[in-house]
């Protein structure tokens, strides 16, 4: 196994130059930093993180708190995250929180607590007060990506105000029958998002003067099969049809789609769509979404902690994210079918 000492020879520097260069801690000229790297490189070295975690107390880990790993929204936040934490020499470690209360319990009374990460980064998750306590008790930084988590430093996406503004382009083409896919109950539990959206929903009618109505609400679970079966519900049956549907993610309303061109109905000449997310298959299917940014939003989570991390007096940073109407080919006036 290769040693320090051998890179160091190598490049011709002390141990010491190279430990500052690998870690990224104390100051190195950018030549000997190039030396070292180019040393290790060719030695095949790589720093020993108990090591290291010994030497400057940090675990170089930062652990993420998920409800979901196989939903779009999460795996691509997680992208970023990743990709923001690893350039600057830090490993992730994820903490998936199921429906099983007992593995809830576990993540937040002994993995985390076994500090092993320097920090945590909890992903559109509901806190209870318990569980934010024995976070911030662990005295290192936590941030939270959605929530409501008010004791936590939060970035958040006004996810009411993307139902309105998803709505109201769906009301100024002159739409008045709008249908909306949300989520299960069961679903909602931990994310709390697709409340916020439903609200938004029918805020934005109300403004305009037109009540929901419950017939024209179907759940789902935020995947474009659910989409597309909750499409049906509103499609295939007896009576008028809505002409336009607001899906709370850019997947469930893929899944409509399919639907309506499953049952005759032209897109958006029939039927106008619009989802949320910024999902890679809207522009391929020319979906118009409200973007909200979902692999920057685990870059700038990450980008916090970091500062964090680099000065723990920091003052947390503005925490509202960012979001954006994109109009495609899947919404258009009613009367053009």
């Amino acid at each position: 196994m290769v040693s320090i000492d051998e890179v160091a020879r190598r490049a011709g520097v002390s141990t010491a130059t190279v430990s500052r260069a690998l870690s990224g801690r104390g100051q190195v000229s950018a030549a000997s930093r190039a030396k070292v790297r180019e040393a290790a490189d060719a030695l095949g070295y790589v720093v020993s993180s108990q090591a290291s975690a010994l030497a400057s107390g940090r675990t170089r880990n930062v652990g993420v708190i998920v409800p979901h790993l196989d939903r779009w929204f999460f795996s691509t936040v997680l992208s970023g995250i990743s990709d923001a934490l690893m350039r600057e020499g830090y490993d992730v470690t994820l903490y998936n929180i199921t429906a099983d209360e007992d593995v809830r319990r576990d993540v937040f009374s002994t993995f985390v607590r076994r500090r092993r990460v320097d920090a945590v980064i909890a992903v559109a998750i509901r806190l209870g007060d318990l569980e934010a306590d024995r976070l911030l008790d662990l005295g290192i930084p936590v941030i939270a990506i959605g929530g409501p988590n008010p004791r936590l430093t939060t970035l958040t996406v006004d996810d009411s105000a993307v139902a309105r503004l998803a709505v109201r382009h769906l009301l100024d083409l002159g739409h008045r029958d709008v249908a909306h896919i949300g989520a299960r109950p069961e679903f909602d539990r931990e994310f709390r998002v697709p409340t916020q959206r439903r609200l938004g929903f029918e805020g934005a009618l109300a403004d305009a003067g037109i009540a929901a109505r419950p017939d024209l609400v179907e759940p789902a679970d935020f995947t474009v099969e659910g989409g597309y079966r909750a499409a049906m519900r509103l499609l295939d049956r007896t009576g008028p049809r809505p002409t336009a549907i607001f899906a709370a993610s850019d997947e469930m309303a893929v899944g409509a789609i399919l639907a309506a061109r499953d049952l005759g109905l032209r897109v958006p000449e029939d039927l106008s769509m619009i989802g949320v997310d910024g999902h890679d298959l809207g522009a391929v299917l020319r979906l118009t979404t409200v973007d909200q940014f979902p692999l920057d939003q685990g870059r700038r989570a990450a980008a916090e902690l970091l500062r964090m991390l680099s000065d723990p007096d920091a003052r947390p940073a503005p925490t509202a994210l960012p979001f954006e109407l994109v109009v495609r080919g899947s919404t258009g006036s009613p009367d053009r079918g």
